[in-house]
């Protein structure tokens, strides 16, 4: 399959590797608002046509599907604009905001025949699988701590006094939306929708939430997750059971994974080593969902990206964390 891409920016670059390392797809276009960044990201990673214009880009016949990794807030309008051109998408996290946008992007897509993805890495890689497979051996679950503090490369800007998208609400930045969905969606995969939510973020002066602590409450456990870009977190995740625990490094990638048994003291190693580029997997997935015509794969997609847009905007609202046109 042929693809372009809106955004320019290190994720972008890192998809382009990993779709062309998977052998899975092939860049065709590229776009950037101006001609003079559209033409050496196009140089740069090889790709045979670039664009200023969106829409020229978009009604080109030759792209199969276009890949959004443009600021959070304009990932919803990007999507149905390539859809209304009869595109497939891939999106990356957050896809929408809210449920609000969620139904539009599903309308949409049955309505034009296409498919879309939303593009969390850690849910496709083989150790997220181990970790699916074994997750009975630890029992009756009676708590899950899960963690993504990770200091952002653009906090010190901040401090300076500017305004970098990923610390802004007009750019729906923010810890939640930019890490806490990495944890978020990962418990929504394993466990399914909680009872409840309660989120504690530390706001920054500008009413973002730099970190926070996500509490989901089910029935017989309670899952409790980290998120920051304001700190450097070390410590793993795990997930509780009667009969013993399972542990991982990080939620994305999961390249550390251990069993410890309660009742002979003994921890196994399940880990296996994973590509570097851990996007060839969420590539491969979606390449072959599309070309297999899976529609009970999309659906499944589909409504998990629909829990974790209610959730996160549940989150957001309890602090009045609202960004534009909510």
């Amino acid at each position: 399959m042929k693809f372009s891409t809106i955004g320019t920016s290190w994720i972008t670059e890192s998809f382009i590797a990993a779709a062309k390392q998977s052998g899975s797809a092939e860049l065709h276009a590229v776009y950037s608002r101006t001609e003079e960044s559209a033409k050496a990201f196009a140089e740069k990673n090889g790709a045979k046509q670039w664009f200023s214009n969106l829409e020229a880009m978009l009604q080109d016949e030759e792209s199969d599907f276009i890949y959004i990794a443009s600021p959070n807030r304009m990932h919803y309008e990007h999507m149905i604009m390539c859809m209304d051109n009869g595109k497939h998408v891939f999106c990356e996290k957050p896809m929408v905001l809210n449920e609000s946008q969620w139904n539009h992007v599903q309308e949409t897509a049955k309505e034009k025949g296409v498919f879309v993805f939303e593009g969390f890495r850690h849910l496709y890689s083989p150790n997220y699988k181990k970790l699916k497979d074994k997750l009975t051996q630890v029992g009756q679950i009676r708590s899950v701590m899960l963690q993504y503090v990770q200091y952002s490369s653009k906090y010190d800007a901040f401090k300076e006094g500017k305004a970098p998208n990923v610390f802004s609400k007009e750019f729906a930045g923010g810890a939640i939306m930019d890490l806490g969905v990495y944890p978020l969606s990962l418990a929504l995969d394993l466990f399914g929708e909680p009872n409840n939510i309660n989120y504690f973020p530390v706001l920054l002066s500008n009413g973002t939430d730099g970190s926070g602590t996500l509490v989901l409450n089910y029935n017989e456990f309670v899952v409790t997750i980290l998120c920051s870009k304001i700190a450097q977190g070390t410590a793993p995740s795990e997930i509780h059971g009667e009969d013993g625990a399972l542990r991982m490094d990080h939620v994305a990638p999961i390249e550390q994974l251990s069993f410890y048994d309660r009742k002979t003291k003994e921890t196994t190693e399940l880990a296996e080593k994973q590509e570097q580029l851990d996007m060839i997997y969420e590539a491969q997935a979606f390449v072959k969902m599309v070309k297999e015509q899976n529609l009970e794969e999309h659906a499944a997609g589909l409504e998990r990206s629909r829990q974790v847009a209610k959730w996160t905007s549940e989150a957001r609202k309890q602090h009045n964390i609202l960004f534009p046109g909510e």
